[in-house]
């Protein structure tokens, strides 16, 4: 006998074919493992019931409206996308093994009225069922609240794989609820502009992980893509050029586009810096720098000398807080630079009339000031988050700030002190520091957005309950069209469950990268371009090209 046919008989023996004939993967995906994971869960991959799509329908039995409505539409359409892009060749399923029935419908049960717009602290409970023992057959979804719903059908959709002609369910009994209210991802669209489009992609994704925040960062330094009706210049002058903005149509389609997927749509228009953009289209906004006793021709941060700015950010921001339904609106507020304050003599004279000559900490603390009571006299009670830096300078804030820390990302003993400080002092305050998705690493940063953990300081439980959640950034000074997708996903789904799902599921690394292949592969086959984060291979990978 050859040495050929000895091998081969010896592969034969010891299973060992599937690695050969599928090569050499470093991670082997799981089967049927839902992301992010629930709080509890009882799944069998031992019993199953088939799906065909052609004839399965979701029954509405409870409350319904246009979310529910749009919610059961759009996973019908992702059931037909997952069979068609990863089903491979075999048996039918009937009566194959496991099999126990085909399910015809899920009933889906919405037990009270749908709410109109996510809002901070929404109920997102739901409760899941497949073919449990005392319904063998059947399945349904419950929940209170709409967004229940939302959430529970991308779990139904998870469960859900693949085979042959037709698709087959797992067992399962669900009970589901997010740890963290706040899951948010924040998107800068000033440094690159971002079509709507991929806008809402990232929304799409956002639901498929559980996210409920879109924290838009619509504006910066570099452009001022917003179109506002009140002062149109700002766009016309400031935006990279008159095609690259959203106009009010455009920002309607997102807050609606994100409404019925759940997620709340928290605009940033951040100032007195970061507002270069501003200033062509808002003559004397700006501070005007000086080198020596004369004007060198450049800007600073927004002037708080001059009375009229005043007027001009409540007409901003009044259409700003009428345009956004949420409660909250972001004001930014970093790393303000007081290098052009200082140069400016009239900044020096204003800052005298008020008995603060030299301290610009305090000439920040009274723009802020100004700037908070404007808005509070809003009909909307809007509240506000800030970026932490605020918070340090010690600027007096409303007892409703969230505060949300962003530095010192490679320094956790740093930014968990951080966050012991802010709730220390009674504010609200979300994490960003670790999850900066723009700083890339080609993968193997996955570990530490994992092993990041929003409540490791050592306060005490009363300050643990001001952490509302945390938020992955996107800062596109190397992001646009052609890498957001990849370049977020999937790693923004890490942060995703680490902000979803218990403590105690996801203080191991164990077994995640397997777990995050299989969902890597899910959304591949849904029509995403999620980036791989160790070789291996999808059945979508082939399926998408063909």
């Amino acid at each position: 006998m050859c040495c050929s046919t000895v091998l081969l008989n010896l592969i034969l023996a010891t299973g060992w074919m599937r690695q050969v004939m599928g090569g050499f993967p470093m991670v082997t995906p799981t089967v049927g493992d839902i992301w992010p994971r629930p709080q509890f869960a009882d799944i069998s991959n031992a019993k199953h019931l088939v799906i065909h799509p052609d004839t399965f329908m979701f029954v509405v039995v409870g409350y319904t409206c246009d979310i529910v409505e749009e919610a059961t539409k759009r996973y019908m359409n992702i059931l037909s996308k997952s069979t068609s892009s990863q089903r491979e060749a075999g048996e039918a399923l009937e009566g194959g093994s496991g099999i126990h029935g085909v399910l015809g419908h899920l009933n889906v049960n919405l037990l009270a009225e749908c709410e109109d717009f996510p809002y901070q602290g929404m109920d997102e409970y739901y409760e899941l069922k497949v073919a449990t023992p005392d319904a063998p057959g059947e399945a349904s979804l419950t929940a209170y609240s709409v967004w229940g719903i939302v959430r529970g059908l991308e779990t139904f959709s998870q469960l859900v794989q693949s085979d042959s002609s037709s698709l087959k369910i797992m067992s399962a009994e669900i009970m589901d609820f997010p740890r963290f209210s706040y899951r948010g991802l924040m998107l800068d669209t000033s440094r690159h502009f971002l079509p709507r489009a991929k806008i809402q992609e990232t929304l799409d994704l956002m639901a498929m992980n559980k996210f409920n925040v879109f924290h838009w960062h619509i504006v910066d330094d570099q452009s001022f893509p917003y179109v506002s009706t009140a002062f149109p210049d700002l766009s016309l002058l400031g935006a990279y050029t008159p095609r690259h903005v959203y106009t009010v149509d455009d920002v309607a389609d997102v807050i609606e586009y994100a409404r019925l997927r759940g997620i709340r749509v928290v605009p940033e228009f951040d100032t007195p810096g970061h507002t270069r953009s501003w200033g062509p289209g808002q003559p004397c906004l700006l501070t005007e720098c000086y080198k020596g006793s004369d004007p060198d021709g450049t800007f600073g941060p927004i002037d708080p000398s001059h009375s009229a700015n005043y007027d001009f950010l409540d007409a901003f921001f009044w259409e700003v807080t009428s345009r956004f339904p949420d409660l909250y609106i972001h004001l930014g507020a970093d790393e303000v630079s007081f290098d052009c304050w200082k140069s400016n003599p009239h900044i020096s004279d204003f800052m005298e009339q008020l008995g603060i000559s030299g301290d610009y900490k305090k000439l920040e603390e009274y723009y802020i000031t100004k700037l908070f009571d404007i808005i509070q006299n809003y009909p909307t009670n809007n509240r506000y988050l800030v970026w932490q830096d605020v918070f340090d300078k010690g600027v007096s804030l409303p007892n409703s700030t969230v505060v949300q820390v962003w530095q010192d990302g490679d320094y956790p003993e740093d930014f968990m002190a951080e966050i012991d400080a802010v709730t220390s002092e009674g504010f609200f305050t979300i994490l960003s520091s670790c999850w900066y998705l723009n700083l890339d690493t080609f993968g193997s940063d996955w570990f530490d957005y994992y092993s990041c953990e929003p409540h490791d300081f050592e306060g005490s439980e009363a300050q643990k309950q001001l952490v509302l959640g945390g938020e992955a950034c996107v800062w596109t000074e190397y992001e646009d069209r052609t890498n957001l997708i990849p370049r977020t996903w999937p790693r923004a789904a890490l942060v995703a469950e680490k902000l979803w799902s218990a403590a105690s599921d996801t203080v191991s690394t164990e077994g995640v990268p397997s777990r995050l292949d299989e969902h890597r592969c899910r959304l591949l086959a849904r029509g995403y371009d999620v980036e791989p984060l160790l070789p291996s291979y999808c059945s979508a990978d082939i399926a998408l090209g063909e």
